[in-house]
């Protein structure tokens, strides 16, 4: 009789705790992360943006939310993008796949003779993978998805996390676009030219760091944003119980950097956050790649990819074994040209297989958007540049380039045909061309070769490159707050 009273008090008792549950409706929806073993996951993306920020010790910037993310997780030191432009980038990320294996390598593929095909090989959407694990899938802020595949269904469920069903597990996209140019100048913390510092293949002029330092202020207006998703996540009590990741889809939006395989252009920070599951404040400088977060992300939430993604899982120890990260550039809006490349934590090779065109070729995009392209321009035409910035605007490329970025992290000086280093750029070589047989790497075509904007170098003459510099400058020293139209673009399309 002893044994049943005891049972009988412990179903009261849990009978109890239920009403109790269910008459505090409020108070149950604002700890629904704790009623799923599955934890949400958020994944904030910077547009064009690399390791500019304070966290990543970048002169100049504050950028404190960022900083309180990766104080409370882990921050990569070598980190990297697939591919130096957004469409690709993205088109790798959304499937865990290289770019070139699924045939999404041409940015902005529908047009230049491309058109955007399905997935092969039975390879879906990540959204859909997580979507049949149970996930709400919804796409935040910025709604651009910018993907060179064509996808059957819906890519995302809704346009906020508050939409899912009571209890189930969310993943949220959410891109910032205020990195991408035009670049909006911070009227609250304005950061004054003396405070940054340029790459030395940079003029060293008041007009290239005026464009850098607005760049960075225009970091610090998204930083403030990251910080109200991670404010969110704490008021509604989901922070516990939520991955937060937050990485930049290519390198910064300068000469360079976005569209070349330089680090400029692929390096981008990745950190992530998950408490009692990832140790705060760590920092780690294993060789990662933006696909990898697809990997972790898959893994974490149980979800299944019918085809083995390329990725790792960021939260496995195999992760520390990898020697290299891989990168492609295809075609650029319509500027066609093609570069691969293979680093380890030392050395990098780009193997330029367009070596006939000019880095500098034509590309609509980068002569309306980039100021410091028409001073280096202006430069090199009057023969002002050193040799170390001039290289950048020759009228072809070498077909290798081989860095030692433990003495040139500025990849400046090109030992390819070094004797020294035979043996390096053999093995490096070997190795690329090894990944490139894997992802069935299509190289070039002499279709693609002889197509796409004129590849006539110098693009403009010195008048008309004075002439779009000095339409430039009054935007680019434009003071915090004063409203003034963009000289190449009048209006954002």
């Amino acid at each position: 009789m002893a044994t049943y009273t005891r049972h009988s008090a412990f179903l009261f008792f849990l009978f109890a705790l239920i009403i109790q549950s269910c008459s505090n409706p409020s108070e149950q929806a604002s700890e629904d992360s704790t009623l799923t073993e599955k934890p949400n996951i958020v994944w904030i993306m910077l547009e064009d943006w690399g390791y500019q920020l304070s966290c990543y010790d970048e002169p100049g910037i504050s950028t404190p939310n960022v900083d309180r993310l990766a104080n409370g997780g882990i921050r990569y030191t070598n980190a990297f993008a697939t591919a130096p432009v957004c469409s690709p980038s993205r088109s790798a990320m959304m499937t865990g796949f290289h770019q070139n294996y699924i045939g999404a390598n041409q940015h902005r593929t529908n047009g230049s003779g491309f058109t955007r095909q399905p997935l092969p090989h039975g390879i879906h959407p990540m959204t859909h993978l997580l979507q049949e694990a149970g996930y709400f899938t919804c796409f935040m802020a910025n709604r651009k998805t910018d993907l060179n595949f064509t996808h059957e269904g819906d890519l995302y469920q809704g346009e906020d996390w508050s939409e899912r069903e009571e209890g189930q597990p969310f993943f949220a996209q959410l891109t910032f676009p205020g990195t991408h140019r035009r670049w909006q100048r911070d009227s609250i913390n304005p950061i004054t030219i003396e405070d940054v510092q340029l790459p030395p293949y940079y003029p060293q002029t008041d007009l290239a760091k005026r464009d850098w330092a607005n760049g960075l202020e225009a970091m610090q207006n998204v930083d403030r944003q990251v910080g109200e998703v991670l404010d969110r996540l704490e008021a509604e009590g989901l922070a516990e119980n939520t991955l937060v990741f937050l990485i930049g889809d290519n390198g910064r939006c300068m000469p360079r950097g976005k569209q070349f395989l330089y680090d400029g252009g692929i390096q981008v920070p990745i950190i992530a956050r998950w408490p009692r599951q990832i140790e705060a404040g760590k920092v780690s400088d294993a060789m990662v790649m933006t696909i990898d977060i697809t990997k972790t992300i898959l893994d974490v939430a149980g979800a299944k990819s019918a085809h083995p993604l390329h990725g790792k899982n960021l939260l496995e120890s195999e992760i520390e074994k990898r020697e290299f990260i891989f990168a492609a550039r295809d075609k650029m809006d319509s500027t066609h040209d093609a570069m691969r490349a293979i680093r380890s934590e030392r050395y990098k090779l780009i193997h330029n297989l367009m070596p006939e065109r000019a880095y500098c070729q034509y590309n609509n995009y980068k002569e309306r958007s980039y100021p410091v392209l028409a001073l280096l321009n202006v430069m090199h035409l009057k023969g002002e540049l050193p040799p170390e910035q001039d290289r950048f605007m020759a009228d072809s490329k070498p077909e290798y380039e081989l860095y030692d970025l433990q003495d040139d992290p500025y990849e400046l000086n090109n030992l390819a045909d070094a004797a020294a280093h035979q043996s390096v750029k053999d093995s490096l070589l070997a190795e690329l061309n090894q990944w490139r047989e894997k992802i069935d790497d299509q190289g070039v075509s002499e279709e693609f070769r002889q197509g796409g904007w004129s590849d006539a170098y110098p693009t403009k003459s010195l008048a008309e490159w004075e002439e779009t510099l000095e339409a430039f400058r009054p935007w680019v020293f434009r003071e915090p707050g004063e409203t003034m139209e963009h000289p190449f673009y009048p209006s954002r399309d």
